[in-house]
């Protein structure tokens, strides 16, 4: 998938403290989500389809991936 990141509107979590070691988060057209480091703005971009993005943010909610 090739999508345009020229005008996304990245942001962080609440949650990050404001550290530069986070990952940026974008909502994109057609309900697409982009995530890229925050430390490498101009780097890659993971792309995830809107039902792709449910299923990871439902595992975390549900705890998912915590480490045992």
């Amino acid at each position: 998938m090739t999508v345009d990141l020229t005008g996304a509107r990245w942001f962080k979590s609440s949650h990050s403290g404001g550290g530069a070691d986070c990952v940026e988060v974008a909502h994109l057209a057609g309900g697409a989500v982009g995530v890229r480091d925050s430390k490498n703005p101009t780097g890659p971009a993971l792309i995830f389809t809107p039902g792709e993005w449910d299923a990871f943010t439902t595992g975390v909610v549900r705890g998912g991936f915590d480490r045992a």
